[in-house]
């Protein structure tokens, strides 16, 4: 018999336990949604992680159930309750970026999309119940809060004193907090990585054009943006994936990405001895000169002593002396954020507003530069002030309609990786394994940000990466992995993640504060 939303409990449900409850007919679609729906009832309004709610999900389940009922057979993220980034258009919703300048109940203009990005409309192609949207710091412009945008802040459901992580704040939290099963990240410099890791979660970075990225919002749309999922679980991640995964027509570059899916899908390779002979590299100044905390230090050495114990083959600093921390260049006033790439940022956004649809009410980068002239992004006091240093800049500001200049990041990335693939080549080397964070999360209010050890390697190479729950410092503050491989090895590495999480289990549910 069917359970009642009263008698669910969505605490850290995963896809596995769930499918088994529709399986058996001990759950329905419906009322898992509305026991999501009474959840975010009585959660959110604190943690202020979903910023849209979407009036559809409880009918888009009940079609879920109908269907199931009918004998069809559905994919395993069938009724399963989700949420998407705000960037991410989605029909019936506008695209705020965070932006009281782009919603229209702030006093701005609404971006409303005419269709959905291929990412969202994935998601509803397997059945997902979107549950809402997710909210963001302004332009997505930092990777440690959500502190300014129009919707207000997004507390961290591990504890609220801590970062929530950025600019995929609010997906993070939604997820942390078991408010969805799962959600949508999107990552320029660290996106999906610092919010997964700061709420100890699986975050999956993946591998540059993998995945469609038309009809998000852009920071670096043509150059590094990528979209991927965050779940409590490898597992989930990995579904999650499957389906996100492949060539799009709507996104030209991701016809690099056909051929290099794996047959039966990402889920399908998890193995609990996958860490088993694997040659992983560790963290080192070879990599990036930033020293890790000495509570850092620790929690890596235990996690590497557990790694040995799945037969892992652990190497120090395989980067020394190869050149590929000299090619960071920190954006002024950064810790290590590299900005290179981002200068496409006008071409990259009116290909967006062009897609938004001819009835749209900013249908280019003029239209969008006087809806916002209020507050200019690119002033010394301004978010994205940064992006001012950027040598091609300038020329694609005067020409946005224009093709960037993209030359000089291009080849930076062709040396990244040359000397990524010379050394995993000359160590023999299946992987990198580093602790996500240099140091224990600071607070949620400061001037501090994430000090984090792989975004702008990894965004500007085109690198995947996937983190993982492995531990917790003596505050609180969630300890996460990174797995790094070459492009393309999605496969691995979240095989080497979930061997890791089936032997440690070291993430636990937060103590939510309604």
């Amino acid at each position: 018999m069917t359970s009642s939303s009263d008698s669910i409990d969505v605490l850290e449900l995963t896809v596995e336990r769930i499918q088994a409850g529709f399986a058996d007919g001990t759950l329905s679609a419906a009322a898992l949604c509305t026991a999501y729906l009474a959840r975010i009832e009585r959660i959110n309004p604190r943690y202020n992680a979903i910023i849209f709610l979407n009036p559809a999900a409880l009918d888009d389940a009940r079609e879920i159930d109908r269907r199931r009922a009918a004998g069809e057979t559905l994919g395993p993220l069938a009724g399963v309750p989700v949420v998407v980034k705000d960037t991410m258009d989605m029909v019936g919703f506008p695209t705020t970026g965070g932006w009281s300048l782009l919603y229209s109940k702030t006093g701005g203009v609404d971006l409303l999309p005419a269709t959905d990005s291929p990412v969202v409309a994935r998601m509803r192609a397997a059945g997902c119940v979107i549950l809402g949207k997710t909210n963001v710091p302004v332009l997505s412009a930092t990777g440690s809060h959500a502190n300014d945008s129009w919707a207000g802040p997004t507390l961290n459901a591990v504890d609220p004193a801590f970062m929530p992580g950025g600019s995929s704040a609010g997906t993070a939290t939604a997820v942390a907090a078991s408010l969805a099963v799962l959600g949508l990240a999107e990552e320029t410099g660290g996106s999906i990585q610092n919010p997964a890791s700061a709420q100890a979660l699986v975050g999956i970075k993946p591998t540059f054009a993998l995945v469609p990225n038309a009809g998000v919002m852009p920071l670096a749309g043509s150059t590094r943006d990528v979209v991927g999922p965050i779940a409590r679980c490898v597992r989930d991640a990995a579904l999650t994936l499957d389906l996100l995964a492949g060539y799009s027509p709507e996104d030209a570059k991701t016809v690099a990405a056909v051929g290099m899916r794996p047959r039966g899908g990402y889920a399908a390779g998890l193995r609990t001895d996958a860490l088993q002979g694997r040659r992983l590299g560790l963290y080192g100044p070879g990599w990036r000169d930033r020293a890790l905390s000495a509570e850092t230090i620790e929690l890596y050495r235990r996690a590497q002593q557990e790694m040995s114990a799945r037969g892992a083959v652990l190497l120090d600093d395989p980067f020394a002396a190869s050149g590929f921390a000299d090619l960071g260049q920190p954006a002024p006033g950064s810790d290590h954020f590299d900005a290179r790439g981002m200068e496409t940022l006008p071409y990259d956004m009116q290909k967006y507003l062009e897609r938004l649809g001819p009835d749209a009410a900013v249908k280019s980068w003029r239209d969008f530069v006087a809806a916002t002239r209020a507050e200019d992004p690119f002033a010394p006091t301004g978010v994205l002030t940064y992006m001012s240093s950027l040598p091609d800049f300038a020329a694609c500001l005067a020409d946005p309609a224009a093709p960037p200049a993209s030359t000089a990041f291009f080849a930076l990335r062709e040396r990244y990786l040359e000397i990524f693939a010379d050394v995993m080549a000359r160590h023999a080397l299946d992987g990198l394994v580093f602790p996500q964070l240099r140091d224990a999360l600071p607070p949620r209010e400061g001037t501090e940000t994430l000090h984090e050890t792989t975004v702008c390697e990894i965004n500007i190479a085109g690198l995947p990466g996937v983190t993982v729950p492995a531990g917790y410092y003596a505050s609180g503050s969630p300890f996460n992995l990174i797995f790094v491989g070459a492009q393309w090895s999605e496969t691995a590495l979240l095989a080497m993640a979930y061997d890791y999480e089936s032997a440690t289990r070291h993430r636990r549910a937060p103590d939510l504060k309604p």
